[in-house]
């Protein structure tokens, strides 16, 4: 079982298991609404994290959400089953609204409180970490798909205290939490308006904002189709060099017309793209990368060694990686040859359950050690002198190249993926190399103002989150407010609440028994 544990029991409380104080996942009485009834649709987006309330309902008809939806009503809690919402903190109180009934997704559990037990006593207690945790052990199913089973909530324990205890503890954690919301809200704002400032940053810097002035000052820097060029040579060389290696090892003398069989990248028509500061061009990722665009590898792997290093996918961050995120797998050196992350190299996550996430790019800083990168990334590894500036880095975060990728993903199974043929077709702004730098300098140490003050605002963040779970543990222990020996026993209340179910049952039985029963009707004879 879960849920409360030992320790003492404030003055007039009762442990007790969910399902007596609770019915869950109640049947709906359909016989009291019609096809045509206006009912209350609520997805699952619909539901704010955090207890933060249902904000989106929709409305339908009956007739089409009879079938296959979860049924609940006003004054029901509704708690999301399905990772990673529940481990969100998707669940709530349903509010008022103005449909007969309510309808919602498949991945709600519902909790119908019985009198003298407040919803949203029930709402809060699952919201606590502690039971959000105890639900995460027990949940059942398929990778992105686990799920909390009916039986956490039939075994969930819990303390209650007199039914006037319960209103004074919520109205006090009403008010204690609607003052941490309001300074999250604050804070929230901020963020919000950091990342508009970050992508103002972005923007100015790929249209060339930062260095009009620099462009002025030194008219004659070599232009960026000349930078072209010298990576386009680099690019052939790079991949002789490659045909030579493949020639040694197998033994064999080139033929003569060998290098015949490099593909040019596909030139690029810039008639029709919008105009670029002078001096700069437009080009394709193909047309900057020294080596094909490869996937990482996908095998399963162990924790420790031994084993080849490989990065996990939450090892990728704006700046690099964090090397520690990786796991072993059962190859050799010789498996891997192509796969080794060096200094320099760009990568970029060609899957994600978000799309606002793949596609993300990152440069990798020098490993620690030989490790290679997973499957759900993509490797390019650009010309030296894009190495050098980081241009790409920088532009890869910037709407220019966010645009382009999330209208080339596609979705299978609720994945986002972008292909290697949509990456190479990327259009990136090339400044001059000389240029490049100066922008990269000017940018960064803009970004590295926000991004001090969005790990600030991060810790805020946690610290409010800290404060809103021991609220919650010091209201279902009793110590938010004073106990009052005036009140009636939890003991009483749970009596009571024993003593309505028994009468119900017994008036439902009644009623049963009393209904005629229908005579089948026999068929007429042809």
């Amino acid at each position: 079982m879960s849920g409360a544990g030992g320790g003492e029991l404030p003055a007039e409380w009762v442990r007790a298991e969910l399902p007596e104080i609770a019915r869950l996942n109640p049947p709906l009485d359909r016989c009291l609404i019609s096809d045509s009834v206006s009912v209350d649709f609520v997805p699952m987006r619909a539901v704010e994290p955090e207890g933060g309330g249902l904000r989106r309902p929709e409305i339908s008809a009956y007739g089409t959400v009879k079938k296959g939806y979860t049924a609940f009503l006003p004054g029901d809690v509704i708690m999301a089953k399905i990772t990673p919402c529940m481990e969100n903190g998707k669940t709530c109180v349903v509010p008022d609204l103005p449909g007969a009934a309510c309808f919602g997704s498949t991945e709600f559990h519902v909790v119908r409180t019985e009198p003298g037990i407040d919803a949203r006593w029930i709402a809060n207690f699952l919201l606590q970490h502690s039971t959000r945790h105890a639900a995460h052990r027990q949940m059942m199913g398929g990778v992105g798909q686990m799920r909390v089973p009916a039986a956490f909530l039939e075994s969930l324990k819990l303390l209650v205290p007199p039914h006037s205890e319960q209103q004074r503890i919520l109205d006090s954690l009403d008010e204690l939490l609607s003052d941490l919301d309001a300074g999250v809200a604050g804070l929230e704002r901020v963020r919000a308006k950091l990342k508009h400032y970050r992508a103002v940053i972005l923007k100015a810097a790929v249209e060339g904002a930062f260095t009009a002035e620099w462009r002025k000052e030194h008219p004659d820097t070599e232009p960026a189709p000349e930078l072209l060029k010298q990576i386009l040579i680099e690019r052939r060389r790079c991949w002789e060099e490659v045909q030579l290696q493949k020639f040694k090892e197998a033994g064999k003398t080139p033929p003569k017309d060998w290098k015949e069989k490099y593909k040019e990248p596909v030139a690029l028509d810039a008639s029709k793209l919008p105009s670029l500061p002078g001096g700069w061009c437009w080009t394709y990722v193909d047309q900057l990368r020294v080596s094909p665009i490869i996937n990482g590898i996908s095998i399963r792997g162990c924790q420790t060694p031994p084993g080849i290093a490989a990065l996990r996918l939450n090892a990728m961050s704006e700046n690099g990686f964090d090397y520690s995120q990786r796991r072993y797998l059962p190859l050799k050196p010789s498996d891997v040859d192509d796969l080794w992350i060096r200094e320099g190299d760009f990568f970029v996550s060609r899957g994600n359950g978000s799309k606002k996430l793949v596609g993300r790019g990152t440069q990798a800083q020098e490993p620690n050690e030989n490790i290679i990168f997973p499957d759900l990334m993509m490797r390019l590894r650009f010309a030296a002198f894009l190495r050098k500036t980081r241009w790409i880095p920088l532009t890869w975060g910037s709407l220019v190249i966010r645009n382009q990728i999330e209208k080339a993903a596609k979705t299978t199974a609720g994945i986002w993926k972008i292909s290697q043929p949509d990456l190479a077709r990327a259009l990136v702004p090339l400044p001059p190399m000389e240029e490049q730098a100066h922008i990269v300098e000017a940018v960064e140490e803009q970004l590295s103002v926000i991004d001090h003050l969005e790990a600030d605002l991060k810790a805020k963040l946690k610290t409010a989150q800290a404060l809103r779970q021991s609220i919650l543990r010091q209201a279902f222990q009793g110590k938010l407010v004073p106990q009052d020996p005036t009140d009636e026993p939890a003991s009483e209340l749970l009596k009571r609440i024993a003593a309505e179910r028994e009468e119900r049952a017994r008036h439902a039985a009644t009623v049963k028994q009393a209904k005629p029963k229908q005579k089948p009707q026999r068929k007429r004879a042809a």
